[in-house]
């Protein structure tokens, strides 16, 4: 009966419950040494923070990773911006020294070339370059605070900040001294222009000497030349307006303006004076005998001369100093191989004595072209040029349109 108890004791089913345990529940940590055991004891509370304290490093880790990442990013795309900006500040040094050269051209050349094609030119190229002056400037407001802010939050606003503000700083200087430049530039165009100014205003006042000279004769015949009477023609047509480049500098496009009034004047001086015999006939002379009253060469009786005698040896060359037409070109009695131009505006000039002729009647003449060569035929005593000036049909003394220098 005893052992049959004890089998229903060992096949009878005992269940054995177990209580569940928290997360967190306090844990026990043993250390055994020497056969001595110590406990320690992990509360809850302390796995809660020590967990805690692993996920807030976890967290930062992974915020500054993606901050470091952004920083990265932002300063390749300020370093590109910065590049850029640097080239253009290059690229504009480059144009004030193109524009430099080409105003130093422009003295050189002022009589070769149209300096009126010049002074635009250089209008164009220094409103480009103040153009570009203005794309760097506009360029450099990614650097600014508000644009920042409008991008990105409050503490990646505040490290791009930090980021540009160095950048900029740095831009800061090339632009100040890019300007400390610029206004080295300014006052050496303004020093050019001064000169160009100058330049033209001495042509003009040239011309107008000359003018004033060949007046002095015209005006003791009571008569006048004034090269401007026929400057406002009649003009027409379809309105196009030109534009032309306005550079923002006041001074400086003033200067330009007066220049521009300047040129103007100069170009029309130029053209009416290619009209006045202005300047000597041959190259190589002596004068003989002078314009007005003198003794007859021949019968020593008093006589009025109505033009000048200038020796020269034969065969050289008798050139016409203004533009015009030849009205006669023929053997004349007393004046022997006589040629005629008529240069419109009343003014006419006549060659006599020549050796050969080389023009005919009819023919259109320029400044310098070869008329014939000196000789000794007609009325003469020997080789010589007699050249007369006429003006508006009455004679007057050659000698001022002689002397008369325009270049």
């Amino acid at each position: 009966m005893v052992k049959k108890n004890r089998k229903n004791k060992q096949g009878a089913y005992n269940p054995q419950f177990r209580e569940k345990k928290t997360l967190f529940a306090d844990k026990e940590i043993i250390f055994r040494s020497q056969n001595r055991a110590k406990v320690l004891t992990i509360s809850s509370k302390a796995q809660v923070i020590f967990v805690g304290l692993l996920l807030l490093i976890g967290i930062w880790s992974f915020y500054s990773y993606h901050i470091y990442n952004k920083s990265g990013a932002i300063i390749s795309v300020k370093d590109r911006e910065l590049e850029t900006t640097r080239d253009a500040y290059v690229d504009l040094m480059g144009d004030f020294m193109s524009l430099q050269k080409n105003i130093t051209g422009m003295l050189t050349n002022m009589g070769n070339k149209n300096p009126k094609q010049d002074i635009e030119q250089y209008k164009r190229q220094a409103t480009a370059v103040e153009d570009k002056i203005k794309q760097i400037a506009a360029e450099s407001e990614w650097a600014s605070a508000e644009k920042l802010e409008q991008k990105m939050s409050l503490n990646e606003a505040i490290l791009q900040r930090d980021i540009a503000a160095s950048e900029r700083d740095a831009l800061k200087k090339q632009m100040n001294a890019m300007e400390d430049v610029i206004d080295e530039l300014r006052e050496a165009e303004m020093e050019v222009l001064e000169k160009v100014s100058k330049i033209a205003a001495k042509e003009v006042g040239k011309l107008k000497g000359a003018f004033n000279e060949i007046n002095v004769p015209l005006k003791k015949s009571g008569l006048y030349f004034n090269p401007m009477a026929n400057r406002k023609n009649g003009k027409g047509g379809l309105f196009v307006p030109e534009p032309r480049p306005q550079i923002k500098d006041k001074q400086i496009n003033a200067k330009i303006e007066t220049i521009f009034n300047d040129v103007e004047d100069l170009e029309y001086y130029k053209e009416i004076a290619r009209y006045v015999p202005f300047g000597k006939p041959v190259w190589s002379y002596w004068l003989t005998s002078p314009y007005g009253g003198r003794a007859d060469p021949f019968n020593k009786k008093k006589a009025r001369h109505k033009g000048v005698d200038l020796a020269s040896r034969t065969g050289n060359k008798i050139k016409t100093m203004a533009y015009g037409k030849i009205t006669r070109a023929e053997f004349v009695n007393g004046y022997g191989n006589m040629v005629v131009v008529d240069h419109g505006n009343g003014f006419v000039t006549k060659y006599a004595h020549m050796h050969k002729i080389y023009v005919k009647k009819g023919e259109y003449v320029d400044v310098g072209n070869v008329l014939g060569e000196v000789g000794n035929t007609g009325r003469s005593t020997g080789p010589h040029l007699h050249y007369e000036v006429l003006f508006q049909g009455k004679n007057v003394d050659p000698m001022p349109f002689i002397k008369a220098k325009i270049s």
